[in-house]
């Protein structure tokens, strides 16, 4: 059967299958549509927060980064991992005692102003939507290669199969289409793995395989990497980091802003008490782990498949001739993720670090620049064909990738139409609304969220690669702190929260926009991002965390100058950490 056949029965199978979940799960209530009814067991909920959590950036981007920057880059698997330890620990279980359906309405109400909730709207949405942009582009790439179309068209298909199981089912649907999807997403991602870890290593566990003997040279498997690449002009794969610093700040704001991004947050108001949150943070964390523990693995061995495809012998003395390039190359040409230009006429590929470093050594190779481009989100969809695995392995890759965008999209579209139904328009501007009038605001929000999303995702940005970034800044510095210190502090009161909310917010966005070169500032050159010009080498990705610490210094410091919070709103304080009682999410 064509490849292209193929593709379309996993991913058509796939979508019909959400779609099915979305029909039988449908939401009735506002209680199903925000929270799922309240009774979602922790294992099932577990792998909802699994699906939801590991997006087009965990199983597309994630091994790329980690393929192109090596040891450095496992900031990504360290901090996207450990906030969820915070989220189980600290945040999850009090926040279902409280028994509200958002996180703005818990901020609104444990700081008993509308103004603080209609802050939290704005960092939610802002935090969401520029979250999700990237979700949808990544469906489009994955269409454009594996069902070839567009990557316009590719967005239209994900938006309208996002469209009918979210909009239809609501936190229902999506809890069960989720679980649907990191199954789909799962298997996708282990079994390429596996195959390429037994043909380079003879170990069928990619975790394990990483650190064997790569099986053609009887080296290290780390060790026949950094050879290859370090001949290139490349560092070595396994290189330690000079700045510390910034790589203990970028992995906490990892942290804290998984900890604190509200698509994440909401899965645990969704089980029956206190103790199933942090189950369900229990549980999602072995559902991760399968994918994380697998991730450094399908990072090395793609890049040493990339290298060794280039350099057959092993070695930069002789290059792949480009009319011999294999098959997998010539397809990924044509979505325009791989790109050649022949600088020296030779005919041949040469793939290095072209930096003024190299360039003396690559000068006398008679090189004149790199001449191959690989977009490093490829990697992974790109795995099972540079290891010539079986074109079914090819087509449920396809579906894994757009599981993982889609499931992702779907829980932070959810967010933002909450946000909207519930915080705006029930909170703020007609609160004697009824709950079937609820719904379909509900109903209507997330449709238009999805039109925004999917043109964003056709039209993003100028900044659109680094919006991830820009997401976890705004969670960590804004609604982190202050979810943090209304679960644990009685006497940070409402314009304490307030000020530390707008003061981390703007210090973030500040400090990104003026290094992403996003905002001029008069009397400079705009200040390149680079790491000579960062206030003490910190990465405009890592600012977050220290965005977070203004909103805890200002949020003290003004809630100490004025008056105490009332002593209702310090004893719902004091209840909610007492270990007694489960609550229950119900309709306001």
């Amino acid at each position: 059967m064509d490849q292209f056949y193929i593709n379309l029965l996993f991913v058509g199978g796939s979508f019909a299958l959400y779609i099915g979940i979305a029909i039988w799960a449908k939401a009735g209530s506002t209680s199903d549509f925000y929270v799922a009814g309240g009774g979602v067991h922790p294992i099932t909920n577990g792998a909802a927060i699994g699906a939801d959590w590991m997006s087009a950036a965990s199983f597309i981007s994630m091994a790329g980064l980690i393929a192109a920057g090596g040891y450095a880059n496992s900031t990504f698997l360290m901090g996207w991992t450990g906030g969820y330890v915070l989220l189980a620990m600290l945040l999850a279980p009090y926040l279902r005692k409280f028994g509200k359906f958002t996180v703005p309405e818990f901020i609104g109400d444990r700081y008993y102003s509308q103004n603080a909730r209609l802050v939290a709207v704005i960092c939610l949405i802002v935090a969401s939507v520029t979250y999700v942009i990237g979700q949808m582009a990544g469906a489009g790439v994955a269409f454009s290669r594996f069902l070839e179309v567009d990557s316009t068209m590719g967005l239209m298909i994900a938006a309208v199969v996002i469209f009918l199981y979210a909009v239809m089912g609501g936190m229902k649907g999506i809890t069960y289409t989720q679980v649907a999807q990191y199954c789909v997403l799962i298997i996708a991602y282990t079994i390429p793995a596996v195959f390429i870890s037994l043909q380079l290593t003879g170990n069928p566990i990619p975790g394990l395989g990483l650190f064997s003997t790569h099986t053609e040279s009887g080296l290290p498997l780390l060790q026949k990497l950094n050879q290859v690449i370090t001949d290139l002009g490349f560092n070595e794969y396994t290189a330690d980091v000079d700045n510390k610093l910034n790589m203990v700040l970028f992995t906490l704001t990892l942290m804290i802003g998984t900890a604190g991004l509200p698509h994440v947050i909401i899965r645990f108001f969704t089980v029956p008490k206190v103790a199933d949150a942090r189950w369900s943070g229990g549980w999602a964390l072995v559902f991760i782990a399968l994918l994380y523990l697998t991730a450094p693995a399908v990072a090395s061995m793609a890049r040493l498949n990339l290298m060794t495809t280039i350099y057959p012998d092993g070695t930069a003395a002789a290059p792949l001739e480009y009319d011999e390039r294999p098959n997998w190359i010539k397809e990924w040409e044509i979505t325009g993720l791989i790109t050649f230009e022949d600088k020296n006429n030779d005919g041949r590929i040469q793939l290095y670090n072209d930096t003024p470093a190299f360039e003396d050594e690559a000068e006398s190779r008679g090189w004149n620049g790199n001449e191959l481009v690989v977009n490093r989100d490829i990697l992974v969809l790109a795995n099972p064909e540079i290891a010539n695995l079986p074109g079914w392995v090819i087509g449920l890759i396809a579906a894994g990738g757009l599981a993982a965008a889609l499931s992702t999209a779907a829980g932070l579209l959810l967010a933002i139409s909450s946000a909207v139904s519930h915080d705006l328009i029930k909170g703020r501007i007609n609160p004697s609304i009824t709950d079937k009038g609820e719904l379909m605001a509900a109903r209507i929000s997330m449709a238009v969220a999805i039109v925004v999303a999917t043109y964003l995702g056709a039209n993003p940005p100028g900044f659109a690669a680094q919006v991830v970034a820009l997401a976890f800044g705004i969670a960590a510095a804004s609604l982190f702190p202050a979810l943090m210190m209304g679960i644990f502090s009685k006497r940070v009161n409402n314009v304490g929260a307030i000020a530390g909310m707008l003061s981390g917010l703007a210090f973030t966005l500040t400090y990104i926009f003026v290094y992403k070169g996003w905002l001029f500032i008069p009397g400079t050159n705009n200040l390149a991002d680079t790491p000579e010009n960062w206030v003490l080498g910190i990465s405009p990705l890592s600012i977050g965390a220290i965005g977070a610490v203004v909103n805890f210094t200002v949020a003290f410091i003004v809630s100490n100058a004025t008056e105490e919070p009332p002593v209702e709103i310090q004893e719902l304080v004091e209840s909610v950490r007492y270990p007694r009682g489960a609550g229950s999410a119900h309709d306001h």
